[in-house]
Formats: C-alpha cells, structure tokens, sequence
C-alpha cells in the first residue's frame, strides 16, 4: 500500500515511456482501483513504434499498422494525452503541456501537476548545418518517415522510366544515404533490396541503371556489431554495387546535387540522413541536470542525480554503466538498454511508494544483429559471430520475440509467412500523403503544393 496519493507523469510514449507506464499500470492496481495513484502518459503520437521493425515496413516486408502499438488499448488504466511536454520546473513539481487543442482553445501551454516525474521522451534527429539539407533531406527516425521513403523510392523509378532527359533519369535512380550505424546502413539494405526485385517489371529500369551510396564520416560502419562483421558489411554492401565512402562527410546538397568531402558530386533526389540522434529539446527547458550531451544524469537506480521523485531512461538519460570494467562509463542509448531499464525504473517509483529500497539497473550488453536486406545480415551476439542467412534469421527471431504485445507479434509472423509464399508488393501509395488534391482540383481550388521538383504525391 502506498503511503499517499501518487500523481505519476510519465513523459514520452517509446521504449521507456510505454514499459514504464504498462508496468506501473500492473504493479500499481489496487492503488489505482482505490483512487490512490494516477499515471498519465504525455506522447505526441497516440503509438509506440518499434524502430527496428522500420527498414523492413520501408521495403513492405511489414505493414506499417502492425510496427506500432496503440498506447490506448496497452495502457488501458493510465490516462494517455496526446499532446507535448514543452517545460518541466520540476522544483514546483509542474510540467507545461501542449494539445491538439491547445491552438484552437487560444490559451497557451496548461500546467499539468504531478508527484512523480518519468522523462522518457527519446531524442531527435541530429542535423548538421548542411546546404540543402532542410529542403531535400528525408529522415529515417519514424514510421511516417519510412514509408514516405518506401513510396519516394518507387516514384523516382517511376520517373526514370518515363522521362526522356538523361539527365533527370540519373538523379531519379540516384540514392544518397548518410551515416553508417543501424539506421542507415538497414535502410539502405532494404531498400536495395526491394528496388532491385522491383526493376524486373520496368521495360527500362535495371538494377544496374541505379546508383547506391553511404556516406559514413567514420572509418568504420556498424560500430555496434563489431569490427570484423563491420569489414564485412562493407564487403557485402560493394558486392551489391553499393558505393560505401568511408571516412567522408556530406558538405552540401543544395539545388539536388550531393556534394561529398572527396570532391564527388552526384546529382540526386533522395539524400537520406541518417546520422545520429540528440536528446530531446524538453530536456533543455527543465530546472534538472544534464551531462555535456545534454542528456540527464542519473543514478545507477535510474533516478535523475541530486533530486527525489525525478526518473530518466533510454536516451533521454545517461545511466552508469555498473557492468563495466572502468569507471565512467554509461549504458548505451538503445533499445536493449531502454526494454529493461524501464522495468527497474518502473519497480522503483513502486518501492519509492511504499517505501522499499530501490534496485540497481545492471546489464551487460549482449550484442547486436543487423538485417542487410532478405536472407541477409551480420551479427555478434555473446561473443558469436554470424553473417548472411544465420545472421538475418537471428535478427528476426531476436525483433519478433521483443516486439510489444501478443496481437503484433502474431500479425508480423503471419505478414512474414504470407511475404514467403507469394511475390513482394511494389506498389507506391505516395497520393495518401496528399489525400485531398484531387478533391482540391475538382473544387476548383488550387492543389497543396508538393516540395519543390517532387510530383504530385510524392515525397
């Protein structure tokens, strides 16, 4: 039994945000039966999505429905508001908070009261001050994102084949990726992967006519899964005809020409970024203290350093590392790391309440798997080391064990077993971005306009 009445405000709805608030919604149910505690979860999207699910929803190995959760049916006694948390003065134990109805009501942010406070918003793409880049850059961070791109991909092929002018038909079937980590190098695998099945049914489109090409600024890609399978990512990746550029920086892509540092220029309509991530901007606009990253310090219990009743995970917070030989060191912002910090985060704020001593938070990392497309893929897990098929097996055993709820796991397997029996689906739904243009043109209106040097519906 709790001691008193427990506010809990848990902000974000990812990794942390959702295993937090699920797992105090069941260790937490008699006080909420009772009237003694209340979490609310403050996200900007009304789902959770699985980000690694992301590469194989851009090639439509996975339909986007089945890489997220619905908070509301998981979080079922939590109350879930769709909106974002733009300040915390966690000193007054207040966080401002913006709705969808926050413009329309004309009133400003409101102020949202709690007694515990869960930061768990994740972060955000890390951007560099690159020409061009805010025009004709395409992120890889969300599931809107990945199917925009999916659709792109078909369009620019799409293009090629129609057009006459030599020229547009090399920028449309070239494609720019930068930054070798998970993201980049699984999106770009994918992706591949799926055009060069999709080329057999244009008359004039091979997949040799397409030019594929990571930039990584580091000497190395997949730093996560190890030196040696990093070298044969590479191997494999060129094996392709992928153009891997290592130790090489994107310096503009202004006017749809990727300008590279080894003085390569491509004319090109898809540069993908895909280079790394910073922590929320909310985390800013609080009174609690950051590292030199920007991310919140924290104890070895997950609670944030020098305060009481303030709580941080995943990438949101820099957590020492307890498993690790020197001192120093931090846990690794990923989602291995995030799944189980947000048990003992959510254990904790319990045996805070009942006033129980807390747990620490100690794992080891176990290794990563990394898809390079269908059949494919490299992995280091426990000290083993895997390529091609065992490798991309492991991934998806590994993604479909961890991916939330019974309901998901059972529609990817069956999407999964569905996509080995009959032929991929290539079709692009780009006109879904753009749902009333048609409408808007047969009204007699002028159509919303499309980014600039896109057709209709693409994007």
């Amino acid at each position: 039994m709790v001691k008193e009445r427990a506010r809990i405000l848990v902000v974000g709805g990812g990794y942390v945000g959702m295993y937090t608030a699920l797992r105090l919604q069941r260790r937490l149910k008699r006080e909420l039966d009772r009237g003694e505690a209340e979490i609310t979860v403050v996200t900007p999207d009304p789902y959770m999505t699985y980000q690694p699910f992301l590469p194989e929803a851009a090639a439509g190995a996975i339909s986007p429905r089945h890489v997220v959760v619905p908070l509301r049916r998981v979080l079922d006694r939590c109350r879930v508001l769709i909106g974002e948390a733009t300040a915390v003065d966690h000193a007054k134990r207040t966080a401002t908070i913006t709705t969808l109805a926050t413009e329309e009501e004309g009133t400003g942010g409101q102020q949202l009261p709690y007694d515990h406070l869960v930061l768990a918003p994740g972060s955000v793409s890390r951007t560099l001050p690159v020409p061009g880049l805010a025009d004709h850059g395409i992120g890889f961070k969300t599931v809107e994102e990945a199917i925009g791109l999916r659709n792109h991909v078909i369009e620019q092929m799409d293009i090629a084949s129609s057009t006459r002018d030599p020229a547009i038909r090399d920028a449309a079937l070239t494609f720019v990726f930068v930054g070798g980590g998970y993201a980049g190098v699984e999106a770009l695998g994918e992706l591949e992967d799926m055009a060069r099945y999709a080329a057999r049914y244009y008359h004039n489109v091979r997949p040799e006519d397409m030019k594929w090409i990571l930039v990584e600024a580091s000497d190395r890609i997949l730093p996560e899964v190890g030196e040696e399978m990093g070298r044969y990512t590479v191997t494999e990746l060129r094996r392709r005809n992928i153009d891997v550029r290592l130790r090489t920086r994107l310096e503009s892509c202004a006017d749809r020409v990727a300008v590279l540092s080894d003085g390569a220029r491509f004319p090109t309509r898809t540069v993908v970024w895909t280079a790394g991530v910073k922590p929320h901007p909310v985390l800013a606009a609080t009174d609690l203290p950051r590292n030199d990253r920007g991310r919140l310090r924290c104890t070895p219990e997950l609670s944030v350093e020098g305060t009481t009743h303030a709580w941080a995970a995943g990438d949101a917070a820099a957590v020492p590392d307890v498993t690790a030989a020197e001192p120093g060191r931090e846990c690794a912002p990923n989602a291995q790391h995030a799944l189980r910090q947000a048990k003992v985060l959510a254990d904790n704020i319990v045996h805070t309440l009942r006033d129980e001593p807390l747990e620490t938070y100690e794992h080891a990392y176990a290794g990563s798997v990394a898809s390079l497309g269908l059949h494919k893929g490299v992995a280091h897990v426990y000290g083993r080391k895997l390529k091609g098929y065992p490798a991309w097996f492991m991934h998806r055993a590994y993604h479909l064990s961890r991916v939330p709820t019974f309901n998901r796991k059972a529609r990817v397997l069956a999407e999964w077993t569905l996509a080995g029996l009959f032929k991929r689906e290539i079709v692009s739904l780009g006109s879904l971005e753009h749902p009333r243009a048609e409408f808007e043109l047969a009204a007699g209106g002028k159509p919303s306009q499309d980014p600039p040097g896109n057709p209709k519906g693409s994007s």
